[in-house]
């Protein structure tokens, strides 16, 4: 049975959203910014029709809610596929799949993420406490409300940067369109919203979560690399000095007593080249994990 045409903004959006009910978080958020900011550009363009006037008017253009929903699911998969990284090749044995992380671009992406999450997250863990500090303090001045208001549309504007980043780095789909605002309110009223809004304490959790998980992600990523190619290279720079290919003073190095060992030399490369092999398993998990709990946090009814 079709359903009623909407007959308000509200009724529009209620519809469109019950549409997109099983798709993505995300992809909703986008679909519901797009068509509230079309269906208030349109009724502010006709300030003397009503907003079922409009609507009506602007069926044949925009869309009802069920055909506007399609149009994003079939784009929606011609972006997915266009984007999409190629998969490794599946099968082979146990130690091929070990070693096939190398192919995968995302793994990569994922330990360049992790060298970056402290910055990332010393930058966060900042914003977000001066920001809560100095909204505390203006509180009881002129400017407090204004400073509350900029320094959370602020904060949604960095969350909206930051879910961009994650998915370029793990393909997992984020909002390209901020929650929509909705008809202009009062300064108080905004704040209201604002405080009631559990995404506006879940986006500021997460920016203070960012810098204890970028000092863990910073922290396995430069110990297993840095580990791992010592391992891997430093039997073989031992093996360039006894040849006289290179020089060290022995004053500045203290040589342990295993890498004297012939034997020990070629253990020390396979242990150096898996262990940073899991470290490139490890980043790869860690960007995936990490892309589900950025979306929790960030993207509305994720």
């Amino acid at each position: 049975m079709n359903k009623a045409a909407p007959r308000s903004i509200d009724a529009y959006l209620k519809q469109l959203h019950e549409e997109l009910a099983d798709a993505d978080p995300s992809l909703v958020q986008d679909a519901l910014y797009d068509a509230e900011e079309y269906l208030r550009a349109e009724i502010a363009a006709h300030p003397g029709k009503s907003e079922a006037d409009v609507l009506e008017l602007i069926a044949s253009t925009y869309g009802a809610p069920d055909e506007v929903a399609a149009a994003y699911r079939e784009t929606e998969a011609k972006v997915a596929a266009a984007l999409q990284t190629p998969r490794p090749a599946q099968g082979g044995g146990a130690w091929r799949r070990f070693f096939r992380v190398y192919s995968d671009p995302r793994a990569y992406a994922s330990l360049f993420f992790m060298f970056l999450a402290l910055a990332l997250g010393i930058f966060h863990f900042v914003f977000a406490i001066v920001g809560l500090s100095l909204s505390a303090g203006f509180a009881i001045l002129i400017i407090g409300v204004p400073f509350f208001l900029a320094f959370i549309g602020l904060t949604r504007v960095i969350a909206l940067a930051d879910g961009r980043l994650v998915e370029a780095i793990s393909g997992e789909r984020m909002p390209r369109r901020p929650v929509h605002p909705g008809p202009k309110q009062s300064f108080w009223t905004r704040i209201v919203e604002m405080l009631r809004d559990a995404r506006t304490w879940t986006t500021l959790a997460y920016f203070v979560l960012a810098l204890p998980l970028g000092i863990a992600y910073f922290t396995v990523a430069v110990t297993g690399l840095s580990v791992g190619l010592a391992l891997t290279f430093a039997p073989l720079f031992e093996i360039a000095r006894r040849m006289g290919l290179v020089e060290i003073s022995t004053d500045l190095i203290i040589e342990p007593a295993w890498l004297a060992s012939a034997f020990m030399l070629p253990v020390c490369v396979i242990a150096g080249v898996l262990l940073v092999t899991l470290l490139m398993h490890a980043a790869r998990f860690v960007g995936r994990v990490h892309a589900r709990f950025a979306k929790h946090m960030l993207v509305i009814g994720s």
